[in-house]
Formats: structure tokens, sequence, C-alpha cells
């Protein structure tokens, strides 16, 4: 949060002096302290969100690789003569606990090209497969993995 108070006083500053730097630091730290000591604000909670930024800032990171990666196979197997595309509708259980992580998962299969998402029923998902070769391992999925580490974590955290 004090990050967030300085990078604001820089930014509408409009420039950057060591004079401007300086003052910033006292300003920022003044309202840090206030938010503090009157609004019950925590230094923890400071913490607390930066590693659920860096869970969700690998989470998003791991998504853009998987879109590429599927991307490159959508196109291999679009631009293939020889390869004869069977599309598949695959219906699998995760150990999600929490909605929004379900849903989470429901769009990231969905971004990825070659699936959709076509339901999501409690914890029973219906996907559109392009191929078959696409639906193996969708159910234990990088995104799975990544998503039950998140909400074990914020069960241990609360």
């Amino acid at each position: 949060m004090y990050l967030i108070f300085f990078l604001i006083w820089i930014i509408f500053n409009g420039q950057f002096t060591l004079e401007i730097a300086a003052f910033g630091v006292v300003i920022a730290g003044l309202v840090y302290w206030f938010i503090c000591k009157f609004l019950n604000y925590s230094p923890k909670t400071d913490i607390a969100l930066a590693k659920k930024l860096f869970e969700v800032l690998h989470y998003i990171f791991v998504l853009i690789v998987e879109i590429m990666k599927a991307n490159f196979a959508v196109v291999k197997m679009i631009m293939s003569s020889k390869y004869e595309i069977e599309p598949v509708v695959v219906k699998f259980k995760t150990n999600l606990k929490t909605r929004p992580a379900r849903i989470l998962l429901a769009n990231s299969i969905t971004l990825t090209p070659g699936t959709i998402t076509v339901s999501l029923s409690d914890d029973e998902y219906v996907v559109h497969c392009l191929d078959k070769s696409l639906a193996q391992g969708i159910d234990s999925s990088i995104f799975v993995e990544l998503l039950e580490k998140m909400e074990e974590k914020n069960r241990h955290s609360s």
C-alpha cells in the first residue's frame, strides 16, 4: 500500500526529482501511518496481498503460455492434410471447492484454443474439444493444479 501511495505521488507530480521523491516518501509514509492507525489496516494485509498477487501473476503467465502452445497445436492440426480431426465432448469433475476457482478454470479452458467449456454445473464440466488429443489430461491440467494450490493456500491463510 505504501508503494502505491508513493507511485501515485510521483505520477501526480508529473516529474521525478530527488526533492519530489523525498517529499513523496514522507507523504506516503504519513498517509500509510494514518490508515494503519485510524482505519485498522495492518501491514500483514500488504504481505498477504503481495503473495496473492504473485500467485495470480503466475497463473496469468501459465495461462498465456498454455494459450500459445494450444495455438501452435491447433494450427498444426488444421494445416496438416494428413491429420484427421476428431472432435469430442468430454465430461469431468474437479476437486475445486470454491465457485470462483471453478469459473476461472472454465474460462481458462475456453480461452485455450481448441477447447470450449459448454457447461459447468457444481464441480462437473462439459468441454468440447476440437480433437480428442486436446481432451487428454484436461481433468488434471496445469490449470487445475494451480487453482487447487491457490485454494489450499487461501484455506490455510484464512
